[in-house]
């Protein structure tokens, strides 16, 4: 065998240097950038322990996606696969939505209905919000994905865009997990700035009403049959939160529950954390764009917790000042994170003042109005 017939089979020095060096020269600006950005949220999930379970995932996700020439994100890769799997198809927000019923206790709710108002009220930036984006240039559609940010809701976030806005949705679900690990840090300074230290002082006795396992059991049956008759675009959302809450009240399926609040729940956020960390992309993510949809994003959040405390300070009125108006702000969906914030605001007024549960029921219903808000949405928008 001479040195001619081998030539053919020999790879040239040059070459494989090429082949050892191709990541290193496939590097771009906005893949460090985003990188960087991946690393930010890993931190904030592991130094800060700011909604770990979400941005730890979707922080790794974005480090790894941003990667030259990652084979995660081909066409088979399994980022890929799992953004097909379950975010294409919706699967992962409904499958979340299940998990949160089985979770949440609408007793609170239950025990004073009146809550349902400050529910209604914290939706009021997503729809404020959604005109100002149309005045900025966004179309009607990025316009309510962008709203609907303010609910503060990652999942319902995560279903109304995929269906409107699916180019947009990157920067809108990471602005609604984001904003939903710092509730504890942006809601106080609204609060406190549109209430008075009398009213924040203010105490409301709990008088805990025995709530029928029958009124329980016929709740999530109820609210899923009225919504989805009235807002059929939204029957996905609350049907899932309701079947949830129904095993969890019907007290005959405990191992489904304990299933759907623990094992599945931590799976799907898994990979939803890393599907949706995948389409932070650099060259798709580092627009203009993207900043406005943070900036509105932020907006919504605030006039949301803004709208539900003004509302609280309308009901203090209207009772005679009975009413802490500080309630009004757990009217957002960010359950229960924002009620405990509401019963911290209170107690560095008066360590003895326990608003907590009165919070839970405006949290509660807070939840289902963002499930309600996104029907509307894709209502309005004419989604088919």
């Amino acid at each position: 065998m001479t040195l001619a017939s081998l030539a053919p089979q020999l790879v040239p020095m040059e070459s494989t240097i090429d082949l050892l060096l191709r990541g290193l020269t496939h590097v771009t600006w906005q893949g460090v950038v985003m990188m960087i950005v991946g690393g930010i949220l890993i931190g904030l999930a592991v130094v800060k322990e700011y909604e770990p379970l979400l941005l730890l995932p979707i922080g790794a996700g974005c480090l790894l996606t941003n990667l030259p020439l990652s084979p995660l994100v081909g066409d088979e890769g399994m980022f890929s696969v799992l953004r097909h799997a379950g975010v294409d198809n919706e699967l992962f927000p409904l499958l979340i939505f299940v998990g949160i019923g089985a979770m949440t206790d609408f007793g609170p709710l239950l025990e004073n209905p009146k809550m349902v108002l400050l529910g209604a009220a914290g939706q009021f930036g997503i729809f404020m919000t959604l005109i100002l984006a149309v005045l900025l240039g966004f179309s009607r559609e990025q316009s309510a994905s962008i709203g609907i940010i303010g609910a503060i809701d990652g999942p319902t976030s995560i279903y109304v865009s995929r269906k409107l806005a699916p180019d947009l949705l990157a920067p809108i679900t990471v602005a609604a997990y984001s904003y939903m690990s710092l509730v504890p840090i942006i809601m106080p300074p609204i609060m406190r700035a549109l209430t008075t230290q009398k009213e924040r002082s203010i105490q409301m006795p709990y008088s805990s009403r025995a709530i029928s396992r029958r009124t329980r059991i016929l709740f999530p049956v109820i609210v899923t049959v009225v919504v989805g008759i009235l807002v059929p675009f939204a029957t996905p959302l609350i049907g899932m939160l309701m079947f949830g809450n129904l095993m969890r009240e019907s007290g005959v399926v405990e191992r489904l529950v304990g299933t759907s609040s623990n094992e599945l729940a931590n799976i799907v956020t898994l990979f939803l954390g890393l599907a949706i960390g995948s389409t932070m992309v650099g060259s798709s993510f580092l627009k203009w764009s993207t900043l406005m949809i943070l900036v509105l994003g932020l907006l919504a959040f605030c006039v949301d917790t803004a709208a539900g405390v003004l509302f609280g300070k309308l009901l203090n009125v209207l009772s005679g000042g009975k009413f802490n108006p500080l309630i009004g702000a757990a009217g957002i969906s960010a359950f229960p994170m924002a009620a405990r914030v509401v019963q911290k605001e209170a107690s560095r007024e008066n360590f003895e003042n326990f608003i907590l549960m009165h919070a839970m029921g405006a949290n509660a219903a807070g939840q289902v109005a963002s499930c309600v808000a996104g029907g509307v949405l894709l209502a309005l928008m004419g989604t088919a």
